[in-house]
């Protein structure tokens, strides 16, 4: 079966949070009218969101049955800008936890890209009651690499991003982002690019975040074993911006989880290997 056409406009939304100390806005795309919920957490390069970072693992989930829900985390696309001093990690599970609320959703699945990986974790950690399965891709704790120095190759070239939004730093960035980049188009870049000149605060509050508090995303090595959900762990072999290591990390912490890695793939495993990692996405959340 073959869902109705569906596009960002149609599915673009607006909640009203209100969650401990945070009061904002939040953008977020709803698709679908499933019985059971996945939600999709975008990562933290500039221009990011749900929409862009997700848009080829949409269809197949909504064929299959369920609603899918892409969140644009405070600081990134139509979502309201904040300055973070402590926690991101937790802040977005925060403002996930409001969202949720608002609308009349107990229980989810998670999909987490990068930061929004740690978010997942952090979210997994904070209301565990809430979630059900669990998909976390090239991120989900923030430890150091056993082999690879830090920071990255490629969180320095998303900070240089941040300060300096040029099209030749965002091409640096997106270059080392996957692994084969022919894929890459220019009007990709500039889709990408007028996304990160859209916001400016954005970039600005991020600048001053990092400034604050460097370390945004905190390590939960020691917590994993709190996790009892079922979790999928998902690699690039060729992730210049967070190391295979981390992902050994989590599978070796979280009780119920599983690691497939991808060769030939960087940061966006979603993204280079849409149709295998659809297709393992849906027989790990329909067994």
């Amino acid at each position: 079966m073959t869902t109705t056409a569906f596009t960002e406009a149609s599915t673009s939304r607006f909640a009203r949070i209100k969650e401990g100390d945070l009061d904002l806005q939040l953008h977020y795309n709803d698709v679908g009218e499933g019985a059971e919920t996945v939600v999709m957490l975008h990562g933290s390069g500039p221009g990011a969101s749900g929409w862009a970072n997700f848009q080829r693992n949409i269809e197949p989930l909504l064929n299959a049955g369920y609603r899918v829900i892409l969140m644009d985390c405070p600081g990134w696309s139509k979502s309201d800008t904040i300055v973070s001093e402590g926690s991101r990690s937790n802040l977005n599970a925060q403002a996930l936890k409001g969202l949720l609320d608002v609308l009349d959703l107990d229980r989810v699945h998670i999909i987490g890209n990068s930061m929004g990986a740690h978010s997942t974790v952090a979210f997994a950690l904070e209301y565990p009651e809430r979630i059900g399965k669990l998909i976390l891709m090239g991120g989900g704790t923030g430890g150091p690499s056993a082999f690879v120095p830090q920071p990255t190759e490629g969180i320095k070239l998303i900070g240089a991003l941040y300060r300096e939004p040029t099209i030749e730093n965002l091409k640096k960035m997106m270059n080392v982002f996957v692994f084969d980049a022919s894929g890459l188009t220019d009007e990709l870049f500039q889709t990408r690019l007028d996304n990160i000149l859209a916001r400016r605060e954005h970039l600005e509050n991020f600048v001053k975040s990092s400034t604050l508090n460097p370390k945004q995303f905190p390590d939960f090595s020691h917590r994993l074993h709190e996790i009892t959900a079922d979790t999928l762990i998902v690699w690039g072999r060729e992730d210049r911006f967070v190391p295979m290591d981390t992902g050994l990390r989590l599978l070796a912490g979280l009780p119920k989880a599983q690691l497939h890695v991808f060769n030939r793939c960087g940061h966006w495993a979603q993204w280079e290997h849409a149709e295998k990692f659809n297709r393992m996405v849906l027989d790990f959340l329909t067994h």
